[in-house]
């Protein structure tokens, strides 16, 4: 177990997408999401976002869409091996630290499966990129909410065994942090091992609803939002990629102070005023959004990590 208020990872790096469709979901994730491609290899493609981040998201198809994959950043390579000396000692199968592909941005790091089977990936001394100035596109994929029958497996693997710190909890999720961002990851009660949403943070307000302008512009429909969550306070927009995936804009998330914050109980939350959003004003989400977050795509009927409650 990692010391109180210490993580063995600092931020969310990526996410890895099986999709139907290479060249629609490519053309998507670019031309309406606002990704760049910075390279392709072995049948995935690899997209940036305008922060400096190597790449966010990678795409590869294959016949039945799911998650294949999530990936966090450490501080240096003395923190990689101190993970896998952790991992070792607790019994945990996983790979032992390498240098990682030049494509992918270079680094070191290792991948360690997480109770449901999802790679995780841990690495340091990646690539980075110049920023770039479009406040209407993604800055970054600031987190990634996974559904499970066994939260509690879930929550002890990311706690124990990755340093992730709890937030908070509400009787759908658990919401849990690796640095200031009120949470990192989610993790959700669900019907299967699944992927519940995928979260790309936006500057500001203002680039929010002109990237979700964006997105109803090239014939995409807002399927919840724009409203304010409860816990993390971040505002939200949710659409559908190509294959059903539920993806969030998001910004204004809640920082965290490690000496003075407490995370709050199921209980709290379920008397928490305006559920699930703060101002009242985005009311339930669609219906296509809330078997999307159940795992429910429009290409497969389920799998392992094809996609819960939307009551977080």
């Amino acid at each position: 177990m990692t010391a109180a208020g210490q993580s063995s990872i600092t931020r969310l790096r990526s996410a890895e997408l099986g999709v139907s469709n290479l060249a629609q979901s490519l053309k998507f994730y670019t031309e309406t999401w606002g990704l760049q491609q910075v390279a392709s290899a072995d049948g995935a493609v690899y997209l940036r976002a305008t922060g400096a981040e190597h790449h966010i998201l990678v795409l590869r198809e294959q016949a039945e869409p799911a998650l294949l994959g999530a990936s966090f950043a450490a501080s240096s390579r003395a923190v990689v091996d101190r993970l896998h000396s952790t991992l070792g000692a607790r019994g945990v199968p996983h790979a032992a630290p390498s240098d990682l592909p030049a494509h992918a941005g270079g680094g070191y790091g290792l991948v360690v499966n997480t109770p449901d089977g999802l790679p995780v990936t841990i690495s340091s001394d990646v690539t980075q990129h110049a920023p770039i100035d479009d406040p209407s596109k993604p800055v970054c994929l600031t987190h990634v909410v996974f559904n499970t029958t066994d939260l509690a497996a879930q929550q002890f693997f990311f706690e124990q065994c990755l340093g992730l710190r709890v937030s908070d909890t509400t009787a759908a999720m658990v919401f849990m942090r690796c640095g200031t961002d009120h949470h990192s990851i989610a993790i959700a009660h669900g019907r299967h091992a699944s992927v519940n949403h995928l979260s790309f943070e936006l500057g500001d307000f203002d680039g929010l609803m002109y990237g979700g302008g964006r997105l109803i512009g090239a014939g995409r429909t807002l399927e919840w939002g724009v409203g304010r969550h409860g816990p993390g306070a971040n505002i939200f927009a949710y659409f559908l990629d190509p294959d059903g995936f539920a993806v969030e804009y998001t910004t204004e998330m809640q920082q965290v102070d490690e000496t003075t914050h407490e995370a709050q109980t199921a209980e709290y939350w379920t008397s928490f005023p305006m559920r699930p959003c703060r101002w009242g004003m985005a009311r339930k989400p669609s219906p296509a959004m809330i078997r999307a977050f159940g795992g429910d795509l429009l290409t497969t009927p389920q799998g392992i990590f094809g996609g819960m409650p939307a009551n977080r």
